[in-house]
């Protein structure tokens, strides 16, 4: 190996989707958008349920959680991202790139644990209506979120301490947007082997936990909606479970395709199915949840009514004092 190979990497260059400025502009734009719209979101959902004490509730408590959370995956990559583009720089240091693949896994798998914990709350909802209050009492629900975020870092300590120990030499080019887990394997000069083993074995168990919930959870759903004997207790049921549902066939199924393979045979187009991992995702959450939900709705309502009232007494007021 000659010396130039033996030059330790201080630094990573993320070339983006695609190498051409025109493209890479279009990209800016697109990125721009959607992560306002995903901060706007998220954040009208928290403020929503934390104004409207009719949403005080263990459902509304979870998805407060997730809107938090998709705030907190999406500012993992795209500001990087952007500023970048900006200062027409592609640099990102060896620190933030580690940075980067901790809080991705922490929060990518805390999306995935919040979104288990509200199959449950749905569960006991639909199957057990009478003891949900004292089922999913405050003190379990703040357990199930706390036991969710201690779970999520440990996992995300893990693949940071092994990445740590690593060596990367002259290669230093990753095709895509922001630092993943897979493409920096593929560039480094030592034995990925433990990585990789651990990236596809562990990263399946914490990915199959969670899952596995959610699919028990559905079955009871499923098999006690049949046995109602109305249409419009079905129809109510389900109406509680289909923003949910969709949710998790859009996360489930991306992460499915993009990670649950082995690292060496990532490729551009899993790079291109990430993007709407880490960015689209998180976007349409708040109109998933928001949209097809009628106390949402009228809790969004209200906030814009009194913003609208604030602003027109406030001009009022101005206009009085001339």
């Amino acid at each position: 190996m000659d010396n130039d190979n033996q030059t330790t990497v201080t630094e990573f260059l993320l070339l983006g989707l695609s190498g051409e400025s025109e493209q890479e502009d279009v990209v800016f734009g697109m990125f721009l958008g959607m992560y306002m719209v995903t901060i706007s979101g998220n954040l009208l959902i928290i403020l929503a349920i934390s104004c409207d004490p009719h949403l005080h509730t263990p459902m509304y408590f979870f998805l407060a959680n997730l809107s938090s959370v998709d705030i907190c995956f999406s500012s993992v990559t795209v500001p990087k991202a952007l500023v970048n583009h900006m200062v027409r720089s592609k640099s990102i240091s060896y620190t933030e790139s580690l940075m980067q693949i901790y809080f991705l896994f922490a929060f990518g798998n805390m999306d995935s644990f919040l979104l288990s914990v509200m199959a449950y709350d749905r569960y006991v909802a639909i199957c057990h209506p009478l003891h949900y209050t004292l089922m999913m009492r405050p003190r379990l629900c703040v357990l199930l979120v706390v036991l969710s975020w201690v779970i999520t870092h440990l996992h995300a300590l893990l693949h940071t301490l092994l990445m740590v120990q690593l060596t990367f030499c002259s290669h230093n080019a990753v095709p895509h947007f922001f630092c993943d887990l897979y493409p920096l394997l593929k560039l480094s000069c030592s034995d990925t082997f433990i990585n990789d083993v651990t990236a596809f074995a562990e990263g399946a168990v914490v990915f199959l936990i969670p899952f596995i919930c959610i699919i028990v959870s559905y079955v009871y759903i499923f098999s006690n909606v049949l046995k109602m004997p109305s249409a419009q207790g079905i129809r109510k049921a389900m109406s509680t479970c289909g923003s949910h549902l969709t949710v998790v066939c859009l996360f489930y199924g991306v992460v499915l395709g993009v990670y649950m393979h082995p690292p060496s045979s990532y490729s551009l187009q899993d790079a291109m199915a990430s993007v709407f991992f880490m960015v689209v995702i998180p976007m349409t959450n708040p109109f998933l949840y928001s949209l097809r939900n009628r106390d949402m709705k009228g809790a969004l309502r209200k906030i814009i009514l009194r913003s609208l009232n604030l602003k027109f007494v406030e001009l009022r007021g101005r206009a009085g004092g001339k």
